[in-house]
């Protein structure tokens, strides 16, 4: 079972590293973990996705909500969210496979964003289910390097809280 959490954290240096700590003291898993600035730069949200049963998934928020530099907990799972993932893959391509990435990338709807002779680099922004099909598709293509943001989420609209 996985789990979103949606954290409002102060913006100062140690708080990612106290959060980090929390789930490593406690053996709890990060699937994934993406940090950023809020519209106000004093406070930073941090949406982290973890797996496990669901009395683990309870302790996780307990634990988080007993930490000082944290200023609101919002959990979730993935069916009431909005996620995506940025991905970027550098890639060796001949004449001869050039036209099948480029393929890919139309139905895939990524982009190519920078190209050399012999490499290209790709970038797709989709939900992690979508990232991991694409990351199938190109399984035959030479992947010379790759950089991926963690999972981004919110709350669809509908499930906010007044």
């Amino acid at each position: 079972m996985k789990k979103i959490y949606s954290v409002l954290v102060e913006n100062r240096s140690g708080v990612l590293s106290k959060v980090s700590g929390l789930f490593a003291r406690r053996c709890f898993n990060i699937d994934s973990l993406a940090v950023g600035e809020t519209f106000d730069n004093q406070v930073s949200n941090m949406t982290i996705v973890s797996s496990g049963d669901e009395r683990t998934l309870e302790q996780i928020e307990k634990q988080l909500n007993k930490k000082l530099d944290v200023i609101k907990v919002k959990t979730f799972n993935e069916e009431q969210a909005i996620s995506r993932e940025l991905m970027l893959l550098k890639v060796k391509y001949n004449k001869t496979n050039r036209k099948d990435l480029m393929e890919i990338c139309t139905i895939c709807g990524a982009s190519i964003v920078d190209m050399s002779k012999s490499h290209m680099i790709i970038q797709i922004c989709d939900t992690p289910e979508k990232i991991k099909v694409f990351v199938s598709m190109m399984s035959g293509i030479s992947v010379v390097e790759v950089a991926r943001t963690g999972t981004l989420a919110l709350p669809k609209c509908n499930d906010l809280e007044n």
